[in-house]
């Protein structure tokens, strides 16, 4: 099968490289030369413009978008538009919301077009281990991509599959991702708190070694997590910083939207938040609170 790949970063790149392993033809675009080249060296074709790419696509077209949320996709999407022609298909394999999905879903019905919407999970890993997909849109339009999808997949009929409607499988990669939070979140407390008992001398990546296997605890995560550890067990050089890419945050808008109680999502997103307040106002008003009522000693900076 053939089709355009649309964003050439890391982990374009390597869905890209994915499918050209597994025999299908892809044309890849990015703004960067040097994603182009780099794409190019490894035996793909890389076009110079939207039009160079559409144009080198047989009909009915197919490009796939692996670019980052939020307007770049809307913009990309609006450069796509005058390109394409009816019965033309257009995969968002990006981290959208939903509702912005919704949107341009509508927008490319009106021309004709189908938009499919790609939950991927996999990151880095993806290359060799395959992909997990959760697809949104027409039952027969995602039955004529199956070759894509089998390829990308941890297996052909497992890892992947149709989940919904347009704008189900964003929303379904959302949740999976505010899923992800609380289980960060409850492995980094647990170690942590094997990390402060000194008197023990716990080796934080032999525990994680144990777990790992006939564990209730166990999971990929896991494993990366302990492989962590092993490189670097003291965390050196590493900011106490945690950065969210938005989904924990649509997660729990969600959950408050449909009156779902997701208390361990919303806390682990609250825990990121924290993270980047190096000068905590509300801790230093807590201190503050103390010795106003109990005449509690104050740590001074």
């Amino acid at each position: 099968m053939q089709l355009g790949m649309i964003g050439l970063g890391k982990m374009g790149a390597n869905m890209a490289q994915r499918l050209l392993e597994g025999g299908h033809k892809v044309i890849g675009f990015d703004l960067n030369a040097d994603a182009r080249a780099g794409f190019e060296s490894k035996g793909g074709t890389a076009a110079d413009s939207l039009r160079t790419l559409v144009e080198a696509l047989p009909a009915p077209r197919v490009l796939w978008m692996m670019v980052p949320s939020g307007q770049i996709t809307d913009d990309t999407l609006d450069a796509l538009l005058p390109l394409l022609a009816e019965g033309d298909s257009v995969i968002d394999g990006g981290n959208s919301n939903y509702k912005d999905t919704l949107r341009r879903a509508r927008t490319c019905a009106g021309k004709g077009l189908n938009y499919v919407d790609c939950g991927t999970s996999g990151g880095v890993w993806g290359l060799a281990e395959g992909y997990s997909m959760m697809i949104g849109g027409d039952e027969a339009v995602i039955g004529t991509l199956t070759p894509i999808f089998r390829t990308l997949a941890p297996g052909k009929d497992k890892g992947w599959g149709r989940v919904g409607p347009v704008g189900a499988g964003h929303f379904t990669k959302m949740v999976h991702n505010g899923i992800e939070y609380g289980l960060m979140q409850a492995y980094a407390e647990g170690f942590s708190i094997l990390q402060h008992k000194k008197e023990f001398g716990l080796d934080l990546h032999q525990i994680g070694e144990i777990w790992r296997y006939g564990s209730v605890v166990r999971s990929w995560l896991l494993e990366l997590t302990t492989d962590a550890l092993g490189k670097n067990p003291t965390m050196e050089g590493i900011a106490p910083y945690v950065v969210d890419s938005g989904e924990g945050r649509w997660t729990v808008d969600a959950a408050l939207e449909l009156s779902v109680p997701a208390p361990v999502i919303a806390l682990a997103l609250m825990e990121r938040f924290r993270s980047r307040d190096a000068d905590s106002f509300s801790d230093k008003l807590l201190a503050s609170m103390r010795n106003e009522f109990g005449g509690h000693a104050i740590k001074k900076e």
